[in-house]
């Protein structure tokens, strides 16, 4: 099971608060599984990227509406890879009708949407990703450690070679026992079949 770009918190009929998350490496992923013989699933929020062959695709939009096909999904999976970007907040009310440009300011009261990668668990490797702009690896081991993950993978966002909307990424991969691999600038159909390539070393194990 696959996750893949940035969910939409909707705000009103016509506006969602979302983030700048391509897509791009959840797909490099499901497609470099489906090409060494995997089943996949790829729940995917919306992207400007064409369906991938041979892959079971479902379309969500909201952080909620991930978790709840990610929970039915990892039933049958042996490994759950979480690229996407999920919100962290969301409006705690959603107005029914458009928000009009009346009032000189705006103020928006948030919530936490649900942590995935915290409710999902089982006997599965699960993988996870961080997106960090400052102390790529220490923020990245406390996610790791936090939600208690086999793997994650790290990238700089402040990068302008890797990161969101790059063809490219430069990643850092941390495990259980907190080795560090530091992979040069790579395409990320390179970095997927890098990250696969752990995958594959942990299933073996089990």
């Amino acid at each position: 099971v696959v996750t893949a770009g940035g969910t939409q918190e909707p705000l009103d009929p016509v506006r969602h608060l979302t983030n700048r998350s391509s897509g791009k490496m959840g797909y490099a992923l499901a497609e470099a599984a489906r090409d060494r013989g995997a089943k996949v699933t790829l729940v995917t929020a919306p992207t400007a990227l064409l369906e991938p062959v041979g892959v079971e695709v479902v379309n969500v939009h909201t952080a909620q509406e991930m978790l709840d096909v990610v929970k039915k999904a990892v039933n049958r999976t042996h490994a759950l890879i979480m690229a996407a970007a999920v919100a962290d907040y969301r409006p705690v009310k959603i107005s029914e009708n458009k928000i009009k440009k009346v009032m000189p300011t705006l103020t928006l009261e948030l919530e936490k949407t649900p942590d995935i990668l915290g409710t999902v668990k089982g006997d599965f490797v699960r993988v996870g990703f961080a997106a960090e702009s400052q102390n790529l690896i220490e923020n990245a081991r406390r996610k790791l450690r936090q939600k208690q993950l086999d793997l994650i993978v790290a990238n700089d966002i402040t990068v302008t070679d890797s990161g969101f909307g790059a063809d490219t990424d430069r990643v850092v991969i941390i495990d259980r026992e907190g080795k560090v691999e530091k992979l040069p600038l790579l395409p990320k159909r390179e970095v997927a079949d890098k990250v696969l390539d752990r995958v594959v070393r942990l299933l073996t194990k089990t």
